[in-house]
């Protein structure tokens, strides 16, 4: 049985975005494949938690795609985890909704991958700046999986835009229709790698 993926995307200005346009464009056609678009959706941020909790019962797996604003997400997806994983539904001793679903982030940045580690401009990981997220998904009890990142769009050319794309079409159509193996995806830094690995080893 093919697994449900729920991508809730979160931009603020997606037509401007080459990068973030390019990735949703790649979105295999799936009846499995759900892309929820919060700012078109809710764009008074009157978030329907109901609504989207319903949404999130009938999904295995959860993607959070987002750029990075500041270090973190755009402020209707924070407002959208505060609101909708709600204790006693999300977390708590009752609260087991989400329990052993995956999930993880699709993330863009301006910068190059290189500014994210101790000795670059921003001093910190991709990893270390997501940890309140992975905190997140641990109360939830879920399965929190390394985030796929598309670095340097704003030194990107069309022909790259494009491979990336191709990338993350590739990683939603494994992940809907494998039996992901959480352990060995969490043992590296992005999920691009691990879908490159899959890849080369023919699987």
């Amino acid at each position: 049985m093919p697994n449900k993926i729920l991508i809730i995307f979160a931009h603020p200005l997606f037509e401007k975005s080459v990068a973030n346009r390019a990735l949703a464009n790649h979105i295999p056609d799936s009846e499995n494949i759900t892309f929820h678009d919060l700012y078109e959706m809710y764009p008074e941020f009157d978030i329907n938690v109901k609504k989207e909790q319903e949404l999130l019962n009938l999904h295995d797996i959860v993607i959070w795609h987002h750029p990075m604003y500041w270090y973190s997400c755009p402020p209707l997806l924070k407002q959208w985890i505060d609101m909708v994983l709600e204790y006693g539904w999300a977390y708590g001793k009752l609260g087991l909704a989400l329990q052993n679903k995956i999930l993880f982030q699709v993330i863009t940045t301006g910068g190059n991958q290189e500014n994210y580690c101790e000795e670059g401009r921003d001093q910190h990981t991709i990893a270390q700046l997501l940890q309140p997220f992975k905190q997140t998904a641990k109360v939830c009890r879920m399965h929190y999986l390394p985030p796929f990142v598309v670095h340097g769009t704003h030194r990107m050319d069309e022909k790259m835009f494009e491979r990336k794309g191709i990338e993350y079409r590739n990683l939603l159509q494994y992940l809907e229709n494998a039996s992901v193996n959480v352990k060995q995806a969490q043992g590296f830094n992005y999920l691009n790698d691990w879908i490159k690995t899959l890849e080369n080893n023919g699987k």
